[in-house]
């Protein structure tokens, strides 16, 4: 491949949100000299390139589900969890050329291979890679799993698995319309805005097109929105709706253009319901407690100065009150201040003969 086009496969992945699958053997992975290219950062594993056109490394193995592998529906053999992972430990034994070193951050190993060579090695890893997903399966020959001697013509595990492996690395694959809510969780009475992106037969960003959104509420009530470019992204539209009632929103978007066949969105779902966000990111904010600390007269602690609270809080005079009980005799201003006033009412009541 030259440049462009390894460039192209990248982009393929991370920009259409294709799927991307190297399988093992010796012109794959680092010995192929996929090392340092587009292509080999897409995988969600480690290359070396000093192993660049090693032909020497063979192994046979036996691989096993790692915990992530056994949950993932990819590698379900049968319906049961359990099952399926004792069916793998019967699986006739495949062999690899390639070394794996590693997986790169948020890469995730499914399969694991065991052998006379190696230990734990990664031979199925997966990660998002941009829009889509890349996979590496460092197995050369898993073909073994259906013409193994030991294998009866009726068995499906090989076809199972490649089955269901390549229906996962295609099913997020966007469609020429992605729709996105915002927020997917929102309160009655709040805005729900709808993101739109749209894309020609080539999936190339458009703007012409006249976009219109339907959405469902939870009593059945059918509205359109009209969707304009957004003008700040190309092929970006954007609206937004009121939801009103708690319940289940229901948001599908067609474009329609000039001399083209109208094209229609998978529906997009928006939950309205009283806000939970006060149970989440419950975790402690130092800067926003300093600031309450200092704006109110208070102190902040971490866990290494809780031992000082309790004598802080008794040599501490901030928010305490003390009430003090006094006679009246004691304080002769406002007993004299008292005599005054009676004496004053019972001259004026003289005076005006009331007395």
């Amino acid at each position: 491949f030259s440049h462009d086009q390894l460039q192209m496969i990248a982009d393929f992945v991370s920009e259409r949100g294709g799927g991307l699958l190297m399988l093992g053997g010796h012109r794959s992975f680092a010995e192929g000299g996929w090392a340092g290219t587009t292509v080999g950062d897409a995988l969600p594993v480690t290359l070396d390139a000093s192993f660049t056109g090693d032909t020497s490394f063979f192994a046979t193995v036996s691989v096993t589900p790692t915990a992530a592998g056994i949950a993932h529906p990819a590698l379900r053999l049968v319906a049961d969890a359990k099952a399926s992972a004792e069916r793998w430990k019967t699986m006739p034994s495949p062999s690899t050329t390639n070394h794996i070193r590693g997986l790169k951050p948020g890469a995730t190993a499914l399969l694991v291979a065991n052998g006379d060579r190696i230990r734990d090695q990664v031979v199925l890893a997966h990660h998002r890679f941009g829009r889509g997903i890349a996979l590496a399966f460092a197995v050369q020959d898993s073909w073994v799993w259906q013409m193994d001697a030991e294998q009866t013509p009726e068995d499906q595990t090989h076809e199972t698995f490649w089955r269901q492996t390549l229906r996962w690395l295609v099913s997020d694959v966007p469609d020429r319309i992605g729709v996105t809510l915002t927020p997917d969780r929102a309160a009655p009475g709040e805005a729900v805005r709808i993101t739109a992106q749209l894309n020609d037969e080539r999936f190339t960003k458009v703007n012409d097109a006249r976009m219109t959104a339907t959405v469902t509420s939870p009593a059945g009530e059918v509205s359109t929105v009209a969707l304009p470019w957004s003008v700040e992204a190309d092929g970006e539209y954007i609206a937004t709706f009121q939801a009103p009632l708690a319940g289940l929103y229901e948001v599908s978007v067609s474009a329609d253009r000039v001399g083209k066949p109208t094209i229609e969105s998978r529906p997009a779902f928006a939950e309205v319901a009283p806000s939970t966000s006060e149970y989440f990111e419950s975790g402690m904010r130092p800067s926003l407690l300093r600031r309450i600390a200092a704006e109110t007269g208070g102190r902040y602690y971490t866990a290494s100065l809780l031992g000082n609270m309790a004598e802080d809080i008794a040599y501490t005079g901030r928010g305490l009150v003390a009430q003090e009980e006094k006679d009246l005799w004691d304080m002769p201003v406002i007993l004299l201040a008292i005599l005054l006033l009676l004496a004053a009412e019972w001259g004026y009541r003289r005076y005006r003969g009331l007395a």
